[in-house]
């Protein structure tokens, strides 16, 4: 396991700063230049003393600034003693800088806060004892090389502290924008998925309905029947295909900056065209499909709305190709606020439309059951209610069971009321 203390190792900074001041008070001990003279100790090598120690205090300076502040308060103590040199007075206005910008929040508080102290008292001290005047310059002496260098620390740190905070900041907004595209492509991976399987799956579900059909039937007729209606579901899947295309290039273009021309959507007109297509299509399954327009006459509808109620009767048409039993496939429209959507069917194979298994033949296509997920996620977009599941068909214990799907689509934009989304 690694330590999480620093290295002692200096930095090279430290280093540099350190040989610089042992050198300089080197060379004004040598030319005679001293701070002060008639102190105790009369030979002058002494003052290298305190001037050795206190650059080897530099050698701390960032790793353990505490440390290298106590050290140089002893050394500049004991310089005063000797007949001093200025470049160790600097090492110390540099290691209380130092103290306070790299050590700990609690020593870069009380740090100015002793020095501003030891400023006042030094020179309230000094002139009550030797009743001069000359103490007041002794008290701008000490606040020089302890409450400037501390205050301009106590500064610097805070500087540093408000740009790692705006960096942090940046950092996250550059996270969150991060997170916001992943979304947005998430979302939009999803709308296309459902895009393709409503645009593809009803073709494709009639062309393996017919391809089971013409296998299974020793009929010349039939099976040109069945061919012809696989041509045809090809055909139209191909073009839906090419639409989706069409989209996803239009996306790709607008995401460029390009403008795109906007693609046509499905509308509720379309709906007879497609109970019709479905009606072909169930056929030779027994299905004959009605569609019951009780709309009242309005507005034009949301192209939201009316893009969501073709897509659930798309998918709902392609469930009953696969699942439905032999009768009546009824699809109504009311509204037009709500718009309602309903799609009946006949209930009685093997599994039921969501894709649980039941009692009875296999269906006659295969169903992962990510349409009726599809269908919910489109009404919860929208803020409507959805229902999917079986019910009785009428009164009488020969009515048998049916599968409905319903939803209701707001057409009128309500922020108050929330997003109703409900299970059958």
């Amino acid at each position: 396991m690694t330590s999480s203390r620093p290295s002692l190792r200096p930095h090279r900074d430290d280093v540099l700063i350190a040989v610089l001041g042992l050198l300089g008070g080197v060379a004004l001990w040598a030319l005679g230049l001293h701070t002060q003279g008639g102190r105790p100790f009369h030979d002058s090598r002494l003052t290298l003393i305190p001037l050795a120690v206190m650059a080897g205090a530099e050698l701390l300076r960032r790793s353990r600034p505490m440390t290298a502040l106590g050290i140089a308060v002893v050394a500049v103590v004991a310089d005063q003693f000797t007949w001093g040199t200025l470049a160790t007075i600097l090492m110390f206005t540099d290691l209380m800088y130092a103290a306070v910008l790299y050590g700990t929040a609690t020593a870069a508080r009380w740090i100015p806060r002793a020095a501003a102290v030891l400023t006042v008292a030094s020179t309230i001290v000094v002139l009550a004892v030797f009743q001069d005047r000359a103490a007041i310059l002794l008290g701008v002496a000490v606040g020089l090389i302890t409450l400037a260098p501390a205050t301009t620390g106590v500064a610097v740190r805070t500087h540093r502290q408000a740009a790692d905070a705006a960096r942090l900041r940046a950092q996250q907004t550059a996270l969150l924008a991060e997170l916001d595209r992943r979304e947005a492509i998430g979302a939009e991976r999803a709308r296309m998925a459902r895009e393709l399987h409503d645009m593809v799956a009803n073709h494709l579900s009639a062309i393996a309905i017919h391809a089971t059909a013409a296998q299974s039937i020793d009929d010349r007729t039939a099976s040109r029947e069945a061919l012809s209606v696989i041509r045809e579901n090809s055909v139209q899947g191909l073009a839906e295909m090419r639409r989706l295309i069409g989209l996803l290039r239009a996306a790709s273009d607008a995401a460029d900056g390009a403008e795109a021309e906007p693609a046509a959507a499905p509308t509720l007109a379309g709906l007879a065209a497609l109970v019709e297509q479905a009606r072909v299509n169930g056929a030779a399954s027994g299905l004959d499909f009605a569609l019951d327009d009780a709309r009242a006459p309005g507005a034009p509808l949301p192209a939201p709305v009316e893009l969501a109620a073709y897509r659930i009767v798309q998918e709902s048409l392609t469930n009953a190709l696969k699942h439905a039993a032999p009768g009546e496939v009824r699809v109504a429209l009311a509204g037009p606020e709500p718009l309602t959507v309903a799609v009946t069917s006949p209930l009685g194979d093997g599994r039921q439309q969501d894709g649980r298994p039941g009692a009875g033949p296999v269906p006659r296509a295969p169903g992962s059951g990510a349409g009726l997920i599809g269908m919910e996620e489109r009404v919860a977009l929208l803020g409507g209610s959805f229902t999917a599941g079986p019910e009785d068909a009428g009164a009488g214990p020969a009515a048998g069971k049916r599968w409905a799907v319903r939803a209701g689509l707001p057409t009128v934009e309500d922020t108050a009321a929330p997003q109703r989304r409900t299970h059958g």
